[in-house]
């Protein structure tokens, strides 16, 4: 991982994505900053599940990733590091921390099996993921959209590689922190690492 890539990661801001412009599974990644939110909080389990739930579905839908994939990433690394140190007192934050190692397990295996296909190279830098050239309409319009998606070159293969590229990049980033986890959570983090 390059210096540049590696601070880009650790210094990204929620502020920064400009989400409603981010394709994922279901439409656009307006709402993430709210579900990522409630999850940072933890405050309780049903609203942590639910959020956990919209972010998961959007992220990754059958082996693809998204546009909205490596920034979600990203911020989900950030929670799982305040989720592991938690747990211990806090249930909506044992419940996350083991749900999102599942998960983290789950984007990594598609990374590898995109990977081990013929596939363009990633973008060089995290950051051109969010070149104008790639971002979706300002306003929302599903129709407009929809016709989006149905021509040959949705995403071109370079930006489309990246979607993976960089949502391994982005644990990779944090690999320090599932190198301490907490011993109940050591097995997950374990299979988590073996893919890193």
């Amino acid at each position: 991982m390059t210096e540049k890539n590696r601070i880009y990661i650790t210094h990204l801001k929620v502020a920064d994505v400009p989400w409603h412009r981010l394709t994922t599974a279901y439409g656009r990644g307006t709402d993430f900053p709210a579900y990522l939110t409630v999850l940072e909080q933890m405050r309780d389990l049903a609203s942590v599940k639910e959020s956990l739930y919209e972010l998961t579905t959007n992220m990754e839908h059958q082996s693809t990733l998204w546009h909205a994939t490596p920034f979600g990433m990203v911020f989900l690394c950030r929670i799982l590091e305040k989720a592991l140190a938690e747990s211990g007192q806090n249930p909506a934050a044992h419940f996350l921390a083991g749900e999102l190692l599942d998960f983290f397990s789950c984007i990594l295996q598609c990374f590898h099996d995109g990977d081990e296909m013929e596939h363009a190279e990633a973008l060089p830098l995290f950051s051109d993921l969010l070149k104008e050239e790639y971002l979706w309409s300002e306003e929302y319009d599903e129709e407009e959209d929809e016709m989006r998606y149905e021509e040959d070159e949705v995403f071109p293969d370079d930006l489309f590689y990246s979607f993976y590229y960089y949502s391994w990049q982005a644990v990779k980033a944090y690999q320090d922190v599932l190198e301490q986890v907490p011993s109940e959570f050591a097995k997950p983090a374990a299979e988590v690492l073996e893919l890193l």
